[in-house]
This record gives structure tokens, sequence and C-alpha cells, in this order.
């Protein structure tokens, strides 16, 4: 499935080295989703994330002939109900021209892999309604929606208002 003339993929944990990369592909990723606001992290937050002191996430990233066109960004979740902890993958970015050859099903299938040998018993992630070429790519691989949860959010203001960091009003 991919373009063996211009090499084999391989995907890597990624390095500290990657980070400028990493940063990148985070950047095109929102813009190619047309997501709602501007990317603030830097790399310097992305290298804090994966690297830092407390790491909070990892990355994969995905090579051709030591070229990066690809990555994915997860953290663990844990399931009080399952008892059992599981994935969540935050980004999942291929390169456009690299697209439609199977480098993400790849990257998947590569954290599917990993939350197996964890001991994990899910692989979840969000995905922007509008975005329909990774809905319909998701939908083959026979991931289905939850129609049992919604997903909240406290950011901004009201996340520092319930923090007590501002006064309510």
């Amino acid at each position: 499935m991919i373009d063996e003339a211009r090499g084999q993929a391989v995907i890597r944990p990624a390095e500290p080295d990657d980070v400028p990369v990493l940063h990148r592909f985070i950047v095109e990723l929102a813009e190619a989703e047309d997501f709602p606001g501007e990317v603030t992290a830097e790399a310097r937050d992305v290298a804090e994330a994966l690297f830092g002191a407390r790491p909070v996430a990892e990355a994969v990233v995905a090579t051709v002939d030591g070229e990066p066109v690809g990555f994915a960004l997860f953290y663990p979740t844990y399931s009080t109900i399952l008892g059992r902890p599981g994935i969540h993958l935050e980004d999942l970015y291929v390169r456009p021209e690299w697209r439609g050859g199977g480098l993400g099903q790849k990257l998947l299938a590569h954290l599917a892999e990993l939350a197996v040998r964890r001991g994990g018993a899910r692989l979840e992630w969000w995905v922007l309604r509008t975005n329909d070429p990774a809905l319909r790519f998701y939908r083959r691989l026979h991931a289905r929606a939850l129609d049992e949860i919604e997903v909240l959010r406290l950011d901004g203001d009201a996340l520092r208002r319930l923090a007590g960091d501002e006064p309510a009003g």
C-alpha cells in the first residue's frame, strides 16, 4: 500500500530532535482541518509535553527514507468501568502527498497494537464533525461514533472562575 518506489514507511517513537517537525505538522493539521481558532502551542510546549520533567503525552513519527511524513500524538487514559487503561489519540496527521497509501491506517494500527500490549481496552479520539475525509477513513476501519456521551469543556474564564482564580461575574 505504501509507495514502495519511494521507500518503506517506518513508525518510530518521537525523539527530542523531532519537536520542530511535530510542531510544524500540528500547525499543518489545524490548517488542513480549518480548525476554529489559531494554534497557540509553540515548539517548546510540545517538547515539554513529550520530553519534559513530567511528560503527559507520547508521539510516534512515520518516516519514509528518513523523511518525516506523518505522526500520531497520544496519551494514556483509564476506564473505571472496564478497570483498564486505554489510549487517547490527540492528533493523527499524514502529509497530503503521502495520503491514500495506507500510512494513516499503519499509524492507527501501531497505536492499537501499543494499547493491546499495554493491557488497554480502548483506542479513542475526537474528530471534527466537518472533517468528512477523516470520518470516512475511520468508518472504513469500523470505528464507531459514541452516542452515549457528550464532550464538554471548561476553559478560559470559566475554568479560572471554577478554580477560584477569578471572581464570579
